[in-house]
């Protein structure tokens, strides 16, 4: 057992020693969602029902270099969407494929502030980057909802570097 955890140690240590580098920035845009909602009324039958809305979201994030084109890239964002606002934390693998273009995918995990019932839910989102210049980049995903209630929408924002 102290074999494999000192081995999880050094394998961790070598990825922190060839860690390109750590950057903050904050990012904003529009989002374009739908929620779908399913429901089930007993012996009156069941259905779902869609709404489309167009929205707005800000936040902040971290890029975690790995190594030369793979990085991991937490973010905190608070959407807008009509009626419904939501804290999404989105965990996303950042890979290099040019010096300036980038795609990430991974999970995201959103608590619903004005939801009553099933505040938390969890999409999974694919998408790209494209850095403008060393600070500024323009970015573009899908969010995947899931659940009885799903949220799923196309983000698109800029972002800042520091």
């Amino acid at each position: 057992m102290k074999k494999l955890l000192l081995g999880a140690f050094l394998l961790a240590g070598s990825f922190y020693a060839t860690a390109q580098e750590t950057t903050f920035g904050v990012k904003a845009g529009v989002d374009f969602a739908s929620a779908k909602v399913k429901y089930d009324l007993g012996p009156l039958g069941s259905g779902t029902t869609t709404s489309s809305e167009t929205g707005f979201f800000v936040g902040g994030f971290v890029t975690l270099g790995l190594s030369e084109n793979f990085a991991v890239q937490p973010e905190v964002m608070y959407v807008a969407i009509s009626d419904l606002n939501f804290i999404s934390v989105p965990v996303l693998a950042k890979y290099s494929f040019a010096e300036k273009f980038h795609a990430l995918a991974g999970p995201s995990f959103n608590y619903f502030m004005d939801a009553e019932e099933d505040e938390f839910k969890l999409n999974l989102d694919l998408g790209a980057s494209y850095d403008v210049t060393e600070n500024i980049d323009i970015n573009a995903k899908y969010s995947l909802g899931f659940g009885d209630v799903a949220v799923n929408g196309v983000f698109v924002g800029a972002g800042y570097k520091f």
